[in-house]
C-alpha cells in the first residue's frame, strides 16, 4: 500500500493540480502542444491522496478551467452540454481505479500489472460515462443509437487510453526513480 506524509500528499496534489492547469482546455495558463492530463490527474489522486475531499475539489477545478476556457479565452462550448455532469461519474470511476490500485500496490514488477488493469477497466468505464453521456444525452446528435455509439467508442477510447498511458507510465517512472533514489539514500546511511 502506498503511504505518503501529509507533505508528500500537499506537494503531490499541487503538482497534480498545475498538471491539470497546464494541459486542461484553452486558457491562460495552457500548454498547446501536451493533450488533457485530466484522466491521468484523476487516477493518480486516487493513487497519492487519501483524503476523500479532494475529489469534488479536482472536479470543481476542472469545471473552473472548462468555464475559463469557454467565457474569458474564446474557447469552443461545443462540449458544454446538459451531458457535462456525466464527468462526475466519469472521472470518479479513475479515481475510484486509483484508490483500489494504491490498496493492492507494492513495489514489485507485479504492480505493473495490476496497475495496467486498473488504468485499463477505469479508463473504459471513464469513457463509457463521458463519451456515451456525451452522445446519448448532449442534445448534439439527432437521433443517437447504441449502434451509432459503439463504432464511436472504438474510434476514440484508443486516443484517450494512449493520452492517459502516457502519463501514467511517465508518473510511473518517476515514482520507480523516487524510490530507488531513497532507498539507495537508506543503505548509505
Amino acid at each position: 500500500m502506498l503511504n505518503l506524509t501529509k507533505q508528500q500528499q500537499l506537494i503531490v496534489g499541487l503538482l497534480l493540480a498545475a498538471l491539470m492547469i497546464m494541459t486542461r482546455g484553452n486558457h491562460f495558463a495552457s500548454v498547446n502542444h501536451l493533450p488533457s492530463a485530466s484522466w491521468a490527474v484523476f487516477f493518480m489522486l486516487g493513487v497519492y491522496l487519501r483524503p476523500m475531499w479532494v475529489f469534488p475539489v479536482f472536479m470543481g477545478l476542472a469545471a473552473g478551467l472548462d468555464f475559463a476556457s469557454v467565457s474569458a479565452s474564446g474557447g469552443s462550448d461545443f462540449c458544454t452540454s446538459p451531458a457535462y455532469g456525466f464527468l462526475v461519474p466519469a472521472y470518479g470511476s479513475l479515481w475510484l481505479g486509483g484508490r483500489w490500485f494504491a490498496r493492492h500496490y507494492s513495489f514489485a514488477i507485479k504492480s505493473l500489472f495490476t496497475l495496467s488493469g486498473a488504468v485499463l477497466v477505469s479508463s473504459f468505464i471513464c469513457h463509457l460515462f463521458s463519451s456515451g453521456g456525451f452522445y446519448f444525452f448532449s442534445g448534439r446528435y439527432a437521433d443517437p443509437s447504441l449502434m451509432e455509439f459503439l463504432p464511436r467508442l472504438t474510434k476514440y477510447y484508443p486516443s484517450s487510453l494512449q493520452t492517459l498511458a502516457f502519463y501514467i507510465a511517465t508518473a510511473a517512472i518517476i515514482h520507480i526513480v523516487i524510490k530507488l533514489v531513497r532507498a539507495d539514500a537508506k543503505q548509505a546511511a
